[in-house]
């Protein structure tokens, strides 16, 4: 994945943003993003070797940001409290959080096991709750700042054989609502980016089952996935400065999914029909 020169100026120079799942995917990207913006970016992964990774490519000096990576379960409440001191006790700000982690289990209500669908609640759901406790208050001392959650469409709507992510994405895109009235006049906004079917590793596994990616890709007008920087880009906007009369906005990204109501498309109207 490469540096992407978006022509715009440096939206984030001198301010720290920290990323959730900033080792890979949606997470990695935005990463990049906001580090060729000016930021200084920590990214929290459970994977400590890709979050150095992610990382070590920033830091190469080939963009005006920085990044640190800070291995991290966010499912653990003590962990994530020390964590969020100690970033903001070092950087002294924090200016935008990006909750990106977040894991699916397949199987319906009556196939789930126990453990994967508490995980995936754990991770997704659980994880932005954890993450935005610890650093809102650090926020609200610091005068404010933004926080973009990401949700999915899978938390608007339902899929089949998903009721875990289902319901873990659906409880993200209505806390991001909750979160944005409570915290708005402590001067941080918060907002939620919805994408569709996104191209990172923990979709790439959906390759894996024979017809199956095809099928989902048959569903969307674009007739493909979406990048993760096209998702990092809209995340940007939103915890700029730009965005700044956006207070608890779904934006969905998904490549004109949700515009379409399931009717196949149509063949070619015979001439009787058209007029000619």
């Amino acid at each position: 994945m490469n540096f992407v020169d978006t022509g715009t100026a440096a939206r984030f120079e001198g301010r720290v943003a920290v990323v959730t799942g900033g080792g890979s995917g949606i997470g990695e990207a935005t990463v990049r993003r906001l580090a060729a913006e000016g930021a200084h970016v920590v990214i929290v992964d459970s994977n400590a070797p890709a979050g150095n990774r992610v990382a070590d490519a920033v830091n190469d000096g080939k963009v005006p940001g920085t990044a640190e990576a800070v291995e991290l379960d966010i499912t653990d409440w003590p962990a994530v409290q020390a964590a969020a001191s100690d970033i903001s006790t070092r950087h002294d700000r924090l200016d935008v959080l990006v909750n990106c982690a977040g894991i699916g289990a397949f199987g319906t209500v009556a196939e789930v096991a126990f453990d994967d669908w508490k995980r995936t609640l754990d991770v997704t759901l659980n994880g932005v709750f954890h993450c935005s406790r610890a650093f809102v208050p650090e926020m609200v001392r610091r005068g404010g700042g933004a926080i973009v959650n990401i949700g999915s469409t899978a938390g608007l709507r339902g899929d089949y054989g998903l009721p875990a992510y289902n319901a873990a994405k659906g409880a993200v895109v209505n806390l991001s609502r909750s979160m944005a009235i409570d915290h708005i006049r402590d001067g941080i906004r918060v907002n939620c980016v919805c994408p569709g079917i996104v191209e990172t590793p923990q979709s790439e596994k959906l390759r894996r089952i024979d017809g199956y990616w095809d099928a989902i890709i048959e569903q969307y007008p674009t007739r493909r996935a979406l990048e993760p920087g096209e998702v990092a880009a809209v995340v940007l906007f939103l915890a700029s400065d730009d965005a700044s009369g956006m207070v608890g906005a779904t934006v969905l990204v998904d490549g004109g999914l949700s515009s379409w109501t399931g009717q196949p498309e149509r063949p070619p109207a015979p001439a009787a029909l058209t007029g000619s």
